[in-house]
């Protein structure tokens, strides 16, 4: 039996597109399991996904050979889990080095960049390039988020050489894709090699096949976007 993977919205579910992101490109394969709603705490939604896991919230990647309790929940905790499976895919940077600097970028980005994350939420089709550009006019800490996510690409791309912030592709390069989607989003200024980055990003195979499918899925809701409300 395979994994299972509980998503959201394509468009808009930035937590759910890095753990597929990963699995598709590293190729493990999985069963998708998308849970749709009218509102994001709607009662449908959290029934659906409770069944799977306590806190009711989406990812959730479900292996059957777990037993009693097969369900991983938190997206880092998926990234964790599928790099101890499949040590032969060298989802981390092989160096340990390396490898714990990739876990720290990973564990800044879910725990950090709160006002970048609140500001711009992740909308996939659409092209939002005035509200970026007052965003980094009028907000202070949106800014510092977005320096300290540039730098932090910038410093990581001239230690490994690139292509990916560790050279080949790992859970970081899976991790950040969100923030990319952002970046694009909201026609936010970043330098040219981390631009450089963002195109390769977008152009990995994995990548390119959540977008096409985001684009199609394009539901996005006022109350998910405080830049866009009055």
């Amino acid at each position: 039996m395979s994994y299972t993977l509980f998503i959201g919205n394509k468009n808009t579910d930035a937590w759910s597109m890095g753990p597929w992101v990963l699995m598709k490109q590293a190729g493990i394969a999985f069963n998708e399991q998308p849970v749709r709603s009218d509102a994001a705490e709607s009662i449908e939604l959290k029934k659906a996904l409770r069944a799977v896991t306590p806190l009711g919230k989406l990812p959730v990647l479900v292996d059957p050979s777990l037993g009693s309790n097969p369900s991983i929940w938190d997206s880092l905790a998926m990234c964790e889990y599928l790099a101890e499976v499949h040590p032969d895919l060298n989802l981390w940077p092989a160096e340990r080095t390396a490898r714990a600097r990739a876990r720290s970028l990973c564990a800044e980005m879910h725990a950090g960049f709160q006002e970048l994350r609140a500001m711009c939420p992740m909308n996939i089709e659409a092209r939002l390039p005035a509200i970026g550009e007052r965003l980094i006019h009028k907000n202070n800490a949106f800014c510092d988020d977005l320096n300290r996510l540039v730098n932090m690409w910038q410093t990581q791309l001239k230690l490994s050489g690139g292509p990916m912030l560790f050279g080949q592709f790992t859970i970081a390069d899976a991790y950040f894709v969100s923030m990319c989607m952002r970046i694009r989003t909201y026609a936010l200024p970043v330098s040219p090699p981390v631009q450089a980055y963002i195109s390769r990003v977008v152009a990995l195979p994995s990548v390119s096949e959540w977008v096409a499918k985001a684009e199609q899925d394009a539901d996005f809701f006022i109350h998910e976007a405080p830049c866009l409300q009055a």
